[in-house]
């Protein structure tokens, strides 16, 4: 479960991935859940990194496979406005499917001497399992908050949940769980 020197990664909570390019309803309803959680987390102490897609326009190996998206300076790639940081907070900005590749993710997570990452954001089976695998291998534990992460369709969505827990040893826990864990008091989460 999450420790003391646990952070929150926020992933992809773009406007493109909400409501512009890759928008859609299912991500629409997962910002007022993740609205709702990062108060708790911010109130338990616990660092709260943005990661966000910023891409090169005809650079990014991302934008062979996918159609243009969160290009660096647009709207697309800003993060969206019902999420945005606060002071204290850490923003980077990533152009492939890892928060970790090629961002500073990982000298910043052992400069906080963090040892567990709780995983929310944009795409369940996507960017958020690709974060997933790389903290695995640098050795972090994972946590990610199922109703704080999703996918375009359900099946995607439990896909990725599943082969977060199974391959990477993920926790899969509900984000209203999550406070009370660090040690802050539970989120009205719907």
């Amino acid at each position: 479960m999450p420790s003391d020197r646990s952070a929150l990664l926020v992933i992809d909570v773009v406007n493109d991935f909400v409501t512009g390019v890759f928008g859609n309803p299912r991500a629409e309803a997962m910002v007022p859940r993740l609205r709702a959680l990062l108060p708790h987390i911010r109130a338990a102490g616990v660092p709260v990194i943005y990661c966000s897609d910023s891409h090169l326009a005809g650079v990014d190996a991302e934008l062979t496979v996918h159609p243009d998206h969160a290009l660096r300076g647009t709207w697309g790639a800003a993060i969206a406005p019902a999420v945005l940081p606060e002071p204290g907070d850490f923003t980077l900005t990533k152009r492939r499917y890892s928060a970790f590749f090629g961002t500073g993710l990982e000298p910043l997570l052992r400069e906080l001497d963090i040892d567990t990452v709780i995983l929310t954001g944009l795409v369940t089976n996507g960017c958020v399992r690709h974060t997933a695998a790389d903290a695995f291998f640098h050795g972090f534990k994972v946590v990610v908050a199922s109703d704080c992460v999703e996918h375009r369709d359900e099946a995607g969505h439990q896909l990725g949940l599943q082969q977060m827990a199974q391959a990477y040893g993920a926790r899969i826990v509900p984000a209203a769980d999550l406070p009370g864990l660090l040690g802050s008091p539970a989120p009205a989460v719907r």
